[in-house]
């Protein structure tokens, strides 16, 4: 393993960067620092709406790349990159069909903001960790003045047990992705998290082999097809580490700075 040709890296948030308290470790404010001298390019990939990944990085926020709401916005600084959205057709049939779903909330993710129906208290609490900015609505049908990146799904009940079984039949039409435990999302079929990278290293001019990513769940899978260098946490999903070329610690382990730490002293022996 040569980690010191690595010219970009990718790291998922949830379950990844972020621990299981939703935070983001000091040392990797440290380390990124240290990435920044190297002229590694950093990019955070997330199902997470735009301004709450920037929350998280908010020190770091104007020198990286951001691709939110699992690869249907890519952002630098308040630059917009690219948006891959669903059309209005698409997303009213779309809500018909997730209002099917006993005991489903459903997140319309908007370019300028989350949208909800009124659940109750408890589900705004939860939803506040993924959505900085949000509007709760009458009716999700009647959103008209933005653009509709993503519909998320969260059920109590098991994504991959009650949600993935009535929505697979979207496969091949539409991204439908398991995206947590209770978490399911629909998207363009372009918008994923791979594609919006592989955009990023075009334009870069960096190759997979210069490129080290890490995730944990089902929508980083096209993720972990763009690098060489491509790590399942520990925690990660068994789809994930069938997938990824290696393994890293936990993210309540560091395990994305503990591979960090390796690319950059093989980095810095490269120099000498």
């Amino acid at each position: 393993m040569d980690l010191s040709k690595i010219k970009l890296v990718s790291t998922d948030m949830d379950g990844t960067l972020l621990n299981s308290k939703g935070e983001v470790s000091r040392h990797f404010f440290e380390l990124f620092e240290e990435l920044h001298g190297l002229g590694v390019t950093f990019v955070a990939a997330s199902g997470r709406q735009y301004y709450s990944i920037i929350d998280k990085l908010k020190p770091i926020k104007d020198d990286i790349y951001v691709i939110a709401e699992n690869g249907a916005l890519t952002m630098q600084k308040d630059k917009e990159l690219q948006t891959t959205v669903i059309d209005r057709e698409t997303y009213l049939e779309l809500l018909e069909i997730t209002r099917t779903l006993e005991g489903s909330q459903v997140i319309l993710c908007g370019r300028k903001k989350g949208y909800i129906e009124d659940y109750g208290q408890d589900f705004v609490n939860m939803f506040t960790e993924y959505y900085d900015r949000y509007e709760i609505v009458e009716d999700l049908a009647q959103v008209i003045n933005d653009q509709y990146l993503k519909i998320a799904i969260c059920n109590q009940k098991g994504s991959e047990k009650y949600l993935y079984p009535a929505l697979k039949h979207l496969e091949g039409r539409l991204k439908v992705k398991v995206s947590g435990e209770i978490w399911l999302d629909l998207s363009h079929n372009l918008a994923n998290k791979g594609h919006a990278l592989q955009q990023l290293q075009n334009s870069h001019n960096i190759l997979p082999e210069e490129t080290m990513v890490f995730g944990d769940y089902n929508n980083d899978l096209e993720m972990m097809t763009t690098a060489t260098y491509s790590f399942a946490m520990e925690n990660a999903h068994p789809n994930v580490k069938a997938i990824a070329n290696y393994t890293t610690k936990s993210n309540n382990d560091n395990g994305v700075e503990f591979m960090l730490q390796k690319m950059i002293k093989a980095k810095k022996a490269a120099i000498i």
